[in-house]
C-alpha cells in the first residue's frame, strides 16, 4: 500500500491478547512493504559490503602492476557506488512507508475504538495514558515495524559477509566470524534493564501528561479559586520526575551504545595485529590483509542495526502492551448486532432501573446522584460500561435498554446510535467554524437556524462574530478547540443546538442547562419541548423549570424507579423528590419523611399525619 491510499478502508481486527502479538499482527499485515524494504535493504548493505573486497583488489593491482585488472576494479566500485545510493534511497522510501502505514492503522484502530467505548473508556483507561497511546506510542510501534526489515538485511549482510571472509581468507575470517556473533549478543544481558527503565520513564510520563491535561481542562476553575500554584507545582514535581527517570534511561542506552563503539574497535585490534603477523610470514597478500580490514571497518555500519532494533523493540513493547490494552476493551453490551433493517421506534423502557419513556413524549428524569444519572443516560444509548447485573435471587437481570421491544445491544451499533443520542453532562466543542460544527449526521428536518433558536444561542452567534474577523456570516465564525474562548452556558447551548439538529428518534440530554442562568432555562424548556413536539426527549435534570415543562416526571432512587407523575405533584407527595428538586438539608428531609419538624416542635401539619395515620390503623383494626 502507498501512502496515498491511506486511511485503510478496513483496518483490520488486531490481534491485542499481548503486545508482541499485535506487533506480530501488525508485521503480518504489511508483508508486502516488509519485503520491499528488505529487498533495497539487501542491495545497499551487500554493496556496502562489497566495497571492501573492491578496495583490496585495487590495492592488489597496484602491487602486481596490472592496469587491467584496477580498470575492472574501477567500474565494479562505481556499480557498487550506484547500487549503495539506489539502495539507500528505496530502503528510506519503503522503510518511512511502512513506519507511516502502521502508524496509521494503530491511529485507525484507536479511533474505532475509542467511537466504539464512548465516555466509557476514560472510565476504564487513564486519560493520559490515552493521550500516550495516540501519540508516542503510535511513533515508537512505527519504529519497530519499519526496523524489522532494515534489521534483517543488515543481519543477511552480516552472515554474507562473514562466510566470504571465511572463503576469502581463513586465517582472518574465523576471527571475523568468531567475534561478530559476540558483538551482536553482547548488549543482550543489558536489554532487560534498558526495557525497565524505559517502561518506568513511561508511566512517569503519563502521569505528567494526565496532570497537564487536568489542569488546562480546569485552569478556568482553578483560576477562579486560587488554586493554579498547587496544580503547577504539582505538574513541576512530576515532570522531574520524568526527566530523572529518563536521564537514567539515557545512562543505560548510553552504556548499550558505548559496548557497540568498543568490541568492534576490539575486533577490528585483533584482526590488524593478527593480519600484520600473517603478512610478515607471508602467508597473506597486502590487498587481502587491506580486504579484510576494510570489512572489518565497514561491518560496524550493519552491526548498528542491531542496536537500533533492540532500541526498537524496547521502547515498542511496552507501547504496543498499552495500544492492546486500549484496543482489547469491549462495550458491557457489546455485540454485532442480530438485528437488521430501520431503526426501531416506540417505548423506550430500561429493565434494570424500571424506566420507561413513552413514545413522542418528553420525560423528565430526577436522580439524588450525579454519578448515577450519567451512569443510566449512557444504558439508555447503549453505553454501558459495566456488566449486567444480578436480582437479589441471583437470577440474571438483563442491562439491554429495549426500544419499541428490540433490545439496543441486538441492533447493529450504528443502528442503536442512529435510534438513541445520548449528550452527556460535559459535550465536547471540536475547533472550526461553526457550519462545521454542526455539520452531523442528521434526519434533515430540523435547521441549524431553528436548532440555535430552541437552544437559545442568539448571543452565541453576537460572540463567535465579534471574536471572527473578516466573518461576514455567524455560521463561518471560529469555534476554539474545546470551545475555551466561551463560556460554560455558550458551550452548553451549542452543544445542545448540535443535538438537536441529529434529530434523533430518542433524545438522552444529561444536566444540558446546568451552567445556564433561569431566564434562558425557561426559554430553552420552551424551545426543546416545541422543536421535539413528536419525538422522544428524555432529560436528567434537576432543574424545576425544565421539569415543569416535562409531560412525566420520573424519580430514581437508589437504582430504582421510585415515584412517577407530574412536577407539581410530586413535590407535594413525594419527599425524596421535593429533597433533591428543592435541596432540601438532609435534617428537613428526615423531618418530612418521618413527620417530626426539624427541632422537635409539633406542628399542625404533624398532627393531621398523625391523625390520618391512626384512622388507618382503626379501619384495618
Amino acid at each position: 500500500m502507498q501512502i496515498q491510499d491511506l486511511p485503510y478502508p478496513d483496518p483490520g481486527v488486531p490481534d491485542a491478547r499481548s503486545g508482541p502479538r499485535f506487533l506480530w499482527w501488525l508485521g503480518r499485515n504489511q508483508l508486502g512493504g516488509q519485503f520491499k524494504a528488505l529487498a533495497w535493504g539487501l542491495l545497499h548493505f551487500l554493496a556496502v559490503s562489497a566495497l571492501p573486497f573492491c578496495v583490496g583488489l585495487a590495492v592488489q593491482s597496484v602491487v602486481d602492476r596490472s592496469g587491467t585488472r584496477l580498470a575492472l576494479t574501477g567500474a565494479l566500485m562505481a556499480a557498487c557506488g550506484a547500487c549503495i545510493a539506489l539502495g539507500e534511497l528505496m530502503l528510506h522510501r519503503t522503510a518511512v512507508t511502512n513506519w507511516i502505514t502502521a502508524a496509521a492503522r494503530v491511529q485507525q484502530l484507536l479511533a474505532r475504538r475509542t467511537a466504539l467505548l464512548g465516555s466509557a473508556l476514560t472510565r476504564r483507561v487513564a486519560a493520559g495514558e490515552v493521550v500516550a497511546v495516540s501519540t508516542g506510542d503510535v511513533e515508537k510501534i512505527g519504529w519497530f515495524v519499519e526496523a524489522v526489515s532494515r534489521f534483517t538485511a543488515a543481519a543477511v549482510t552480516v552472515v554474507v559477509v562473514c562466510v566470504a571472509l571465511t572463503v576469502y581468507q581463513p586465517a582472518l575470517g574465523v576471527i571475523v566470524a568468531v567475534g561478530v556473533p559476540v558483538l551482536a549478543v553482547a548488549v543482550l544481558p543489558l536489554l532487560p534493564r534498558a526495557t525497565r527503565r524505559a517502561d518506568f520513564q513511561r508511566e512517569k510520563a503519563g502521569r505528567a501528561t494526565e496532570l497537564a491535561s487536568d489542569t488546562v481542562a480546569g485552569l478556568r476553575v482553578l483560576r477562579g479559586i486560587g488554586g493554579e500554584e498547587l496544580f503547577l507545582d504539582r505538574y513541576r514535581r512530576a515532570s522531574q520526575d520524568v526527566r530523572r527517570a529518563a536521564v537514567r534511561s539515557a545512562r543505560m542506552w548510553a552504556l548499550i551504545s558505548a559496548i557497540q563503539v568498543l568490541l568492534p574497535g576490539l575486533l577490528m585490534i585483533a584482526v590488524v595485529w593478527r593480519g600484520v603477523q600473517l603478512a610478515r610470514d607471508g602467508r597473506i597478500e597486502v590487498g587481502e590483509l587491506v580486504t579484510v580490514y576494510s570489512a572489518v571497518m565497514l561491518l560496524t555500519y550493519p552491526l548498528r542495526h542491531f542496536e537500533e532494533i533492540a532500541m526498537a523493540y524496547s521502547f515498542s513493547r511496552p507501547s504496543a502492551r498499552r495500544a492492546a490494552r486500549v484496543l482489547s476493551l469491549e462495550r458491557a453490551m457489546d455485540s454485532g448486532g442480530s438485528l437488521a433493517g430501520q431503526v426501531p421506534s416506540g417505548d423506550l423502557y430500561d429493565p434494570v432501573t424500571g424506566l420507561l419513556a413513552p413514545s413522542g413524549r418528553f420525560t423528565a428524569v430526577v436522580c439524588g446522584d450525579p454519578d448515577a444519572a450519567g451512569l443510566l443516560a449512557e444504558r439508555l444509548g447503549g453505553h454501558a460500561s459495566e456488566p449486567a447485573e444480578e436480582r437479589p435471587d441471583g437470577a440474571p437481570r438483563t442491562a439491554s435498554v429495549v426500544l419499541g421491544g428490540v433490545p439496543l445491544d441486538e441492533l447493529p451499533l450504528e443502528c442503536a446510535r442512529t435510534a438513541v443520542l445520548v449528550q452527556d453532562k460535559d459535550p465536547v466543542l471540536l475547533s472550526g467554524s461553526l457550519s462545521e460544527l454542526l455539520d452531523v449526521p442528521a434526519s434533515g428536518l430540523v435547521s441549524a437556524e431553528a436548532a440555535l433558536s430552541a437552544a437559545q444561542c442568539g448571543d452565541v452567534l453576537e460572540a463567535l462574530a465579534q471574536g471572527s474577523l473578516g466573518a461576514e456570516d455567524a455560521m463561518d465564525a471560529r469555534v476554539t478547540e474545546r470551545g475555551r474562548s466561551l463560556s460554560g452556558g455558550q458551550r452548553q447551548r451549542l452543544a445542545l443546538a448540535r443535538s438537536l439538529i441529529t434529530d434523533p428518534e430518542v433524545l438522552v440530554l444529561d444536566e444540558p442547562t446546568s451552567a445556564v442562568d433561569s431566564h434562558t432555562e425557561a426559554r430553552i424548556a420552551d424551545g426543546v419541548r416545541s422543536l421535539r413536539a413528536g419525538r422522544t426527549t428524555v432529560v436528567f435534570t434537576s432543574s424545576p423549570l425544565l421539569l415543569d415543562h416535562a409531560d412525566r416526571v420520573v424519580l430514581v432512587h437508589e437504582g430504582e424507579v421510585a415515584a412517577v407523575g407530574l412536577h407539581r405533584e410530586l413535590v407535594q407527595s413525594e419527599p425524596r423528590y421535593r429533597a433533591v428538586v428543592t435541596r432540601e438539608t438532609e435534617e428537613e428531609a428526615a423531618g418530612e419523611l418521618t413527620g417530626r419538624a426539624p427541632l422537635g416542635e409539633v406542628t399542625a401539619d404533624d398532627e393531621a399525619v398523625l391523625d390520618g395515620v391512626l384512622e388507618e390503623i382503626e379501619e384495618k383494626a
